[in-house]
C-alpha cells in the first residue's frame, strides 16, 4: 500500500488475490493515441520508478502476472531494464507483460538489454493498428511510429524476447481488420500472440468517443476474417474486451474474460446469462456506451 498522510491518500500498488496486477512506470510517451487510456504527461516522474524498487520486494512470490505499463516504458531506457531485472531476481515464477509502442525498441541495445535481463516469462506487448505506415501514424500521431515499431517487433524476436502484437478496433481501424491480419501473417509470423481487443472509453477514447466508437456487431465481418486469416496462419489469436453475446459463436474460442475485475460491471441482465463466469463483462466507463446485442445468453 502506498500511504500519503498529508493529502490523506491510500493506494493499493499491489493485490495478492488479484490474478493480475498493474504498474504504472511512467506517464511520459513519445506517441499520443487518439484513443489513449493514459494521456501522457511531460512532468519528471521517475519516483514512480523509486516506489516499484521498493515494493517489489514485498511481494508475494505466488503473483501470477504483473504487467509494466505507462505512458511508454522504453523511456526508461536502463531503468526498465533494472526493474525487469529485478523482478527475475525476486518473482522469477510470475509473469512479467510490458506495454510498449515498440518504438524505444527499434534502437537494438534496448532490445538486447532487455533480453539479458533473462527473465524467464517476459513479453513485451507492441501495438500495430494497420497494414500501412499513414493508418497507423494517423492513430497514435506519431509519423514514422509505424516502422519504429515494426523494427522494435523484429529486435526484440532477435534476441529472444516474446512479443505480443495488438490493435484495438474503433472507428478509425476496423476496416482494415482483414488486411492488418494478412500483414502479420506475412511478415511477422514468429510474433507469440495477437490480440485483437475492444475499445476502452476512458481517457483520450472518451473524450473522442463520438469519433471512435462503432458498435462491434457492425464489424462482425471483419473481425472474423481476421482471427481466421490469424488463425490458419498457426498464429495464437485471442479476442479482449468484449463480451461474448455480441460476438458470432465461431469465435467465442478466441474471446478472453480480460477486463480487469476492478474496471468491469454487468448489466442487470447478465445475471441471467448461462456464460455470465466465462465473460469479461463491460468496461466500468461503457455503462452508457456499449453494444446494442448485449443480451444474456440463455
Amino acid at each position: 500500500m502506498r500511504v500519503e498522510p498529508a493529502r490523506g491518500a491510500l493506494r493499493a500498488l499491489h493485490r495478492r488475490r488479484a490474478p493480475f496486477n498493474a504498474m504504472l512506470v511512467t506517464e511520459r510517451c513519445d506517441n499520443y493515441c487518439v484513443m489513449c487510456s493514459q494521456p501522457p504527461k511531460k512532468a519528471d516522474d521517475s519516483w514512480l520508478v523509486d516506489e516499484l524498487e521498493r515494493a517489489i520486494p514485498l511481494i508475494s512470490p505466488e503473483a501470477r502476472e504483473i504487467c509494466l505499463t505507462g505512458g511508454e516504458p522504453s523511456l526508461l531506457g536502463s531503468r526498465l531494464v533494472d526493474l525487469v531485472r529485478q523482478l527475475a531476481a525476486h518473482l522469477p515464477d510470475t509473469a512479467v507483460h510490458i506495454l510498449s509502442n515498440g518504438r524505444g525498441f527499434a534502437r537494438t541495445q534496448l532490445a538486447r538489454s532487455l533480453a539479458e535481463a533473462a527473465h524467464p516469462d517476459l513479453m513485451v506487448g507492441i501495438p500495430i493498428y494497420a497494414d500501412v505506415p499513414e493508418v497507423h501514424d494517423f492513430v497514435v500521431q506519431a509519423r514514422g511510429a509505424f516502422s519504429e515499431a515494426v523494427q522494435g517487433i523484429i529486435a526484440l524476436k532477435r534476441y529472444g524476447v516474446r512479443v505480443e502484437i495488438r490493435f484495438v478496433i474503433h472507428e478509425e481501424t476496423y476496416r482494415g481488420l482483414p488486411a492488418f491480419a494478412r500483414f502479420v501473417a506475412r511478415n511477422l509470423l514468429f510474433v507469440d500472440h495477437v490480440a485483437l481487443m475492444g475499445l476502452e472509453p476512458t481517457g483520450f477514447a472518451k473524450a473522442n468517443i463520438e469519433a471512435l466508437w462503432v458498435d462491434p456487431v457492425d464489424y462482425d465481418r471483419e473481425l472474423r476474417d481476421a482471427a481466421t486469416v490469424l488463425d490458419r496462419s498457426g498464429l495464437r489469436v485471442s479476442i479482449y474486451n468484449h463480451q461474448l453475446c455480441v460476438l458470432d459463436p465461431s469465435l467465442h474460442r478466441f474471446a478472453r474474460a480480460s477486463i480487469s475485475d476492478w474496471k468491469s460491471l454487468y448489466l442487470d441482465d447478465c445475471a441471467r446469462c448461462v456464460v455470465r463466469d466465462s465473460c469479461g463483462g463491460l468496461f466500468a466507463t461503457a455503462a452508457t456506451r456499449h453494444s446494442r446485442a448485449i443480451a444474456p445468453i440463455v
